[in-house]
Order: structure tokens, then sequence, then C-alpha cells
């Protein structure tokens, strides 16, 4: 083994003395690329990958679980501010699970956890607070896993529970957040957390919860919707949100037309917030009905008739004592005819009730404002007039899309003017932007060609150094007649003992060395025979040195 060893020690020695300076320059370079291959495949392999374990925490949570990180002894790395928390791949898992169940992390606040353990003999006070505190922890909570919001904060008040009741008190609630990237929350954000914060909490109305930024911005009131400020803020806000509409659809026309940028709208609305209720009744005397009629008729018929007597005492005294006996009593006669009627008539009777709601347009007005045609540029800048056709052309167009009737009661108003924009900020910050979009480009291809050229400058250098290396002569020793002998078979004169004559080349009985090309030539024709004088060469070679 030794001896093999020792063999090919000798072989490679000797394989290195024959090459070149540029020969043994590539073999150095592929040599030191392969180990540093290996080498770099190595430390990677060995390093360790870790993953994030929790992210978005709070410094006191990242300070509870790098505690327990320390007391499990299992290494971990900090980034984003102490914010995020990573560990070992392999391990990332497993610590959540004992995390967990040691409560880390609990988030900002407390939670409904806070009654996972009994707590027997406590107060209806306590209880109540702590009942609060769940819910502000669990609405912060809720609220931080917005994509948008970092970090909040919830704060709500409870009127105290009395048997008489004060209409004037009632929940409200404030809530605190912090924007990530100090951008401005959208509206539609701030709704949420509104309404959100609202339903969890009973008797609690969405007007009664403030929002508040980081920035110290209030981005909601508490206004009522029946109080002249809530009223108001809708007003405005139904105001804008039909003038931003009616803007953007005319605009958005124009632009298809002119192109982007060519057009400026703005709308003015006039809106009818007025609630009436309009009640109507008419009468027609003329389509009068009978209704009721009643008629009753009564007749009464009586008579009386009175004795004869004569003129005296008698007859002057009509009473009982005095009449004699046997005198005859008067009788009366009546005669009476009643007739009564009742008759009702209906008369026709029309009610409406109209009722308009708000909402309608009282007056609406217009501003567009066109861009003037520009011909050329820089001095030979020109500005071309449209003329009155196409103007009038393009004021039809916004008045079919906004729906302006300049002849109606409303007397709405349109208003078009063409003027030559300044656009020389829009059109520096342009070449600006495209000069920096060049020098980035170029940057980066310069930066991505950077290793190929090196590596072709590398390339060109050892080609350089192939050609100016010279044509090395292999001396063998042998002369050039005894090795042509040899390709014969029989090691003799100039022939191949078959009586046919060699080349010119091989006819040459000079001692001498034998050029590469030659080498090459004689391996062509007959390799096996130049095999055996290259091995009767190098046995000479060891005998001369014994």
């Amino acid at each position: 083994m030794n001896q093999n060893l020792a063999k090919l020690g000798v072989q490679l020695r000797e394989i290195w003395k024959q090459l070149g300076v540029s020969q043994r320059l590539s073999v150095v370079s592929a040599a030191v690329v392969v180990l540093a291959g290996l080498l770099a495949i190595g430390v990677w392999s060995s390093r360790t990958q870790y993953s994030l374990l929790y992210g978005k925490l709070s410094d006191t949570e990242s300070a509870k679980v790098v505690g327990a990180l320390d007391d499990a002894k299992v290494p971990y790395k900090i980034g984003a501010g102490g914010s995020s928390i990573l560990v070992p791949a392999d391990k990332v898992y497993t610590m959540r699970m004992q995390l967990a169940g040691r409560g880390i992390p609990r988030g900002d606040g407390v939670g409904f956890e806070i009654f996972d353990k009994p707590n027997f003999g406590i107060s209806d006070f306590v209880q109540r607070a702590n009942y609060i505190r769940a819910v502000q922890g669990e609405l912060a909570r809720t609220i931080s896993q917005i994509d948008v919001i970092e970090a909040a904060r919830v704060m709500i008040v409870l009127p105290e529970n009395r048997l008489l009741l004060d209409k004037d008190k009632h929940p409200t609630a404030s809530v605190f957040v912090r924007v990530r990237g100090n951008g401005p929350l959208e509206p539609q954000a701030i709704n949420s957390i509104r309404f959100l914060v609202a339903n969890a909490v009973e008797g609690l109305k969405a007007n009664f919860v403030t929002v508040v930024d980081n920035q110290g911005n209030v981005l909601s009131e508490n206004t009522e919707n029946d109080s002249f400020v809530g009223l108001s803020t809708s007003q405005l806000a139904a105001r804008r949100n039909l003038e931003q509409y009616l803007a953007k659809k005319a605009q958005d026309m124009l632009e298809k037309v002119l192109g982007p940028g060519q057009a400026i709208v703005r709308v003015a609305a006039e809106i009818n917030f007025d609630t009436t209720t309009h009640t109507e009744e008419k009468f027609d005397p003329d389509g009068q009905v009978i209704k009721k009629q009643t008629k009753n008729q009564e007749d009464n018929d009586s008579t009386t008739a009175t004795a004869t007597v004569a003129a005296g005492v008698s007859s002057n005294t009509n009473t009982e004592t005095n009449s004699p006996a046997g005198a005859a009593s008067p009788v009366t006669n009546t005669k009476t005819k009643k007739i009564t009627g009742d008759t009702e008539y209906e008369i026709s009777k029309s009610t409406s009730n109209v009722m308009q709601a708000a909402g309608g347009l009282k007056h609406l007005s217009a501003a567009v404002t066109v861009a003037a045609r520009v011909e050329g540029t820089g001095t030979a800048r020109k500005i071309l007039t449209r003329t009155p056709e196409e103007l009038d052309k393009l004021r039809r167009i916004v008045q079919s899309a906004l729906g302006i009737q300049t002849n109606s009661v409303r007397g709405d108003v349109i208003t078009l003017e063409e003027l030559p924009f300044n656009d020389q900020f829009a059109t520096e910050v342009s070449q600006q932007f495209e000069q920096q979009q060049q020098h980035e480009f170029w940057w980066n291809a310069a930066r991505s060609a950077l290793y190929p050229g090196v590596a072709l400058a590398i390339l060109l250098v050892f080609l350089r150094l192939f050609k100016r290396t010279p044509v090395q002569e292999i001396p063998i020793g042998v002369p050039v007649g005894r090795l042509a002998g040899r390709l014969n078979g029989n090691g003799h004169g100039n022939g191949n003992g078959n009586g046919h004559s060699l080349p010119d080349w091989q006819r040459e009985t000079v001692p001498g060395v034998v050029t590469v090309e030659v080498l090459n030539q004689l391996i062509k024709e007959n390799p096996a025979n130049m095999s055996q004088a290259i091995r009767d060469w190098l046995h000479r070679g060891k005998g001369s040195a014994n």
C-alpha cells in the first residue's frame, strides 16, 4: 500500500514537472474553486435554520417569552425591533405548545382568562370591574388583528346599576389605536372599529364610541343622529359623496375623449334636506247624495159639546156643588195634524296625503376646465385653440352626464372653459423619474454583469497565458531512426520488414528529439507500437539513473 502511494506520488510529481505555467495555474485555480465550494456547502449545511416563533409582541410579552426560552435553554434570535422572536425551525411547534401551557404570550391587556381561576367571596364591585377589564382586553386583541392596526387599547365606561335610571347617562367607549406606518386610517376601518365595540357592550351605541390614533387625531366624534351637529355632519357627508360621484362620472367621460389628465370637473350640489307632508281635502257640492231620510206624520182629531141652560145663577156657576142633579157636562172636540221630516245629504270629498322625503336636488352647478391642445416643445411650443363647436360638444356631454337642467325651475348652471394647463412641474418630475429609472436600470444591469465580466476577464487572462506558452518538446532520448525501427516491429534498419519503405519523416537517422506534432502523428498511425516505445524509453531512463 505504501509502495503504491509512493509510486502515485512520484507519478504526480513527474506530471507536475511536465506541466507548463498556464497548466499549473489552471490546476491550482480548479482545486481552489472545488475546495471553496465544498467548504461553502459544509458551512451552509451546518448552519442552524431559524423560524418565527411569535411576532408583533409588546415589550412586556417579549420579555416573558425570552425568559421562558432562557429557562428552557433554547437558542433564539430577536428581530424587527424586538417585536418578533425566532428559534430553530425544529423547535418552533414544541416551544409554542410549551409556552401556551404556561399562558405566554397573553397579548395586551387581560381577557376573559381572568375568570379561569375561581375567586370565592369576591364583591360585586370587583366582579363588575373584572368583567369590564375582560371586555376591554378582548376588544383590544380583536382590533389589533386588523392589518393596518399595530396595537389598540379600549376603555369602556358603564353607568351604575340603580333602581331609578337616568336617561341622560349612557355607556361610552374610547379606542386608542396605533396605526402601522403612521398612515391615515380609512373611514371604513374607523366605522368597523366603532360598530365592533358598540355591538360588544350592552346598551352602547356606535355614536358614543370615540377613536383616537397615535398622532393625537380624533377619528370620530360623539354625535347623536337626531342632534343638530349629527344631522349637519351626515348632510355634509351626503353632499360631499354626491358631488364626488358626479364629478368623477363626468371627468372619466372627458378623459376618455381628451386623454388622461386633460380635464378637471368640480360639481356643487344643493340638496333639499327638508321633509314635508302635504294633506289636502276637497268637497264637491254638486255631487251630493241622500245619506239618510226620516219622515214622521201625526194626526189628532177631538170634538167638545156643551149643554144649553137658561140664563141665571146656575148658568154662571159651573161647579159640581152648584150643578143641579142630572145636568150634562160640556164635551170638547179637537182636530190636530202634524208632519215631521228629516233628510241628511252626503257631499263627495277627496283627500290626498303627499310626503316628500329629504334628498332632492334643489340646484346643481358644474365647473369644467379642459386643457388646451399644445403643439411642439420648448420654445417652439404653440397652443391650438378649439373651435366653439368642439367646446359646445364637450359642454353637452357633461350636461347629459350630470343631468343638468338649464331651462328648468332649478336653474342649473354649467361652465366650460379651455385653458392651458401648467404642466411644467409634472414634466420635470416625469423627467427626473425617467432619469432615476434609467440610472437604476443601468446600475442593476452593471451589477448583474459584474460576476460574468470578472469570469470572462479571468478566462481571457488564461487564454493569453496559453498563447504565450511556447511549444514544449518532449525529450524521449530515443533516436528517430531507432524509434522508427521499433515501429516496424524488428528494431533494425529503415525498412518495415515487409519490403515497404517508410515515410520521409521516419527515414531520418540523425539522433534528435521528437516534437509534439511528430508524436501525435505516430500515435495516430500505430498507437500500440508507440506505447511500447514510450515504455522502453521509461525503462531505459530508470536504468541510466541507476
